[in-house]
């Protein structure tokens, strides 16, 4: 993964490349519009933003670039942040969504006043707004891909949702309930919801273990793998294959399993990151650039041969990341 020094090396570089397109947005605002933190992966994203977008501002690649979370993963709440922005006159706002219709109403606003919308991970279906997303359905189908190999002939399965009412949420379920579809020896026997983070789910795998048969797997949405291998842990449960999101806790817990007993599983989420590459959409489009309304960016896995990698390249508390520079978003943007 690169350092922050090399991504801004490299961002530089392309601030001599590109001459005159930084220029064009020195004095342009942007903020970014985030529905909640109460996350690792949340808190990796607002600090890569921070990162990035300072040291862009520090180049005169723009004149700001604030970040704004709620107190309350409402959409209402949001949508209200969304309109003060508005009237604050900033030039692009880019979006982490509560939900992906109910800010359709506050975004179609901003698009009205002029304002550059960019949706990212959690996206609004508004047409005016561009979608900087990752295939969250093949991240979800894939979890099942995975485990077929295991285990060809299939089994029982625990799976553990995510936030409600997100996109991201309902996405990851679609491509759990079609790799299901594709695999029929598997059969979901139970859904909790784990809110993409540790607690939230071990308390919730705790809650259904008593009541359901042994599983071969649990399939997760991210933040919630340690939770689950706490909870089976702590009832005496035989540990199932419990796929993983990148998580510092869960790579370093793997890493001991696997070296304590050979343990086996597959990770993968959306790079923290990929809210610099939103970043970097919006200042495209500022700039005048013509670009797609959905830019599709791959997941980052983590398998066994890059397990020791990704542990190492993550720091305690955090997630397995990759930071955006510009010429990796244009080389992004070219490329769907």
């Amino acid at each position: 993964m690169k350092t922050l020094a090399l991504a801004l090396s490299a961002a530089t570089l392309c601030l001599g490349a590109t001459g005159g397109a930084f220029a064009e947005t020195a004095d342009n605002t942007i903020a970014l519009s985030n529905n909640y933190a109460g996350n690792s992966w949340r808190q990796a994203m607002l600090d890569s933003w921070a990162k990035v977008t300072g040291e862009a501002v520090k180049a005169g690649v723009v004149k700001s670039a604030d970040a704004f979370t709620t107190a309350e993963n409402q959409a209402t709440e949001q949508a209200a942040q969304i309109q003060n922005m508005i009237l604050q006159g900033y030039d692009a706002i880019v979006v982490n969504s509560a939900s992906p219709t109910a800010l359709n109403g506050a975004v179609k606003e901003a698009c009205d006043a002029g304002i550059t919308v960019v949706s990212f991970d959690g996206i609004v279906t508004e047409p005016c707004a561009w979608r900087v997303a990752v295939d969250f359905r093949k991240m979800g189908a894939g979890q099942l891909d995975y485990l077929a190999k295991r285990f060809p002939e299939g089994g029982n399965l625990l799976e553990i949702r995510g936030l409600a009412g997100t996109s991201v949420d309902g996405e990851i379920h679609e491509g759990i309930a079609a790799g299901v579809a594709a695999h029929p020896k598997f059969k979901i026997v139970s859904e909790v919801q784990g809110d993409w983070t540790q607690t939230v789910a071990q308390k919730s795998v705790a809650g259904v273990l008593p009541s359901i048969p042994e599983v071969v797997g649990v399939v997760t949405q991210g933040g919630d793998g340690f939770g689950a291998a706490e909870a089976f842990s702590a009832a005496g449960r035989k540990t199932p294959t419990i796929i993983m999101g990148n998580r510092q806790d869960e790579l370093a817990w793997w890493k001991e399993q696997h070296d304590a007993n050979g343990y086996e599983t597959w990770s993968a989420t959306v790079a923290p990151g990929v809210s610099t590459l939103a970043f970097w959409v919006a200042q495209q489009i500022l700039d005048g650039k013509e670009i797609p309304k959905d830019v599709t960016v791959p997941f980052l896995e983590v398998t066994s041969a890059t397990l020791d990698a990704a542990l190492k390249d993550t720091p305690t508390g955090g997630v397995a990341n990759k930071e955006y520079t510009q010429d990796e978003a244009v080389a992004a943007i070219a490329a769907k």
